[in-house]
């Protein structure tokens, strides 16, 4: 199994399916909004019932049979969310949430089928938590020329202190430098022009890979590294004197190495139902299943979620010597074998 990295988030940017206990635990800094009983997973286990749990990085299914039967799903695949009516086995004909995501260049489609009458609220609390998720992009994106100040004051988002200004910082993008101001708060650092407000740049704690020092042509340098999936970004900046550069570079390790422990991924909503709870509050099933869990890519076991958007009408059908009777012919890049398998071969 391939070891995880703790600091590394992809909850809210993968689409996983019956993955090991351990990842369906919340990491640091993801919490529990709510959690909807008796919700079917009409799409791929059609007549098999679990829990919903709606945290501020995913959604999470879980069988209530076998908990390695799961779906994790992250806010940032999100294509749509809507309501359709689908048969289920356990209901009949009803209203269900329908899901439409992307994830590696591939749709998934889910479909989630309230059983219980009392839980009347799952298409509204996922469509209203997702819009929150994609309202608070800047607690977790880099951010450039972004409408940043406010008469020449950093907007503070919730949950934002300041704890330092420098002014006289020179960025160092460009041959001559710009003088600027650099903030540092609790979430992010912020550096923006003396001259031009809008020449700016905002890049939150969570997408930082490096901060250390280097020699550059304007001397020694205060150097950014930001995460491949933020741009891969590196950034100089000029802070004088020597002093001064040591104090500023010893406070961004310090509160990186703090938010990492502690992240805040500012995505704040709350049921009128259920009080918001942390992260210790999902519990999952120590029981062992007898079949070994491999953490791999993506099999086409999982063709059941596979979202046909092309798809208006069945294919052309095609005889199968496998099976010995016609087919509906398979999407592209998709053979007959591959459905059948449950471990990917390679």
């Amino acid at each position: 199994m391939v070891e995880q990295d703790p600091s590394r988030v992809w909850q809210d940017r993968e689409v996983k399916f019956d993955v090991s206990n351990n990842l369906l635990i919340l990491r640091p800094g993801e919490s529990e909004i709510d959690l909807v009983d008796k919700v079917e997973d009409t799409k791929g286990n059609n007549g098999d019932s679990g829990k919903l749990y709606i945290t501020n990085l995913r959604l999470l299914w879980i069988s209530s049979v076998r908990s390695r039967i799961n779906l994790s799903i992250g806010y940032k695949c999100i294509v749509s969310i809507n309501t359709r009516r689908t048969q289920s086995k356990l209901k009949g004909v009803v209203e269900a949430v329908n899901i439409l995501t992307k994830h590696n260049k591939t749709q998934y489609e889910f479909i989630f089928t309230n059983l219980s009458a009392e839980n009347f609220q799952l298409y509204s609390t996922i469509l209203n938590v997702h819009r929150a998720y994609e309202t608070s992009k800047i607690y977790r994106e880099v951010k450039l020329r972004g409408a940043l100040l406010e008469n020449k004051q950093l907007k503070l988002l919730p949950q934002e202190q300041t704890y330092n200004t420098i002014n006289g910082v020179w960025n160092l993008c460009n041959d001559q430098g710009t003088l600027g101001t650099l903030i540092i708060t609790n979430v992010r650092f912020v550096w923006h022009s003396s001259i031009n407000e809008a020449f700016n740049v905002s890049i939150p704690y969570l997408q930082l890979r490096g901060i250390r020092t280097k020699e550059s042509k304007f001397g020694l340098a205060l150097v950014i590294e930001t995460s491949r999936e933020s741009g891969a970004y590196v950034l100089g900046f000029r802070v004088d004197p020597y002093e001064k550069l040591k104090e500023v570079l010893k406070e961004l390790q310090t509160l990186h190495r703090v938010f990492t422990g502690s992240p805040i991924f500012g995505v704040q909503y709350e049921t009128s139902h259920h009080e918001e709870q942390e992260g210790s509050g999902l519990s999952i099933s120590a029981v062992q299943d007898d079949i070994e869990i491999v953490d791999d890519e993506q099999s086409d076991a999982f063709a059941a979620y596979y979202a046909d958007g092309n798809k208006s009408s069945d294919r052309e059908p095609m005889f199968s010597e496998e099976l010995g009777l016609a087919i509906e012919t398979p999407p592209d890049g998709v053979t007959l074998k591959s459905l059948w398998e449950v471990v990917p071969s390679h």
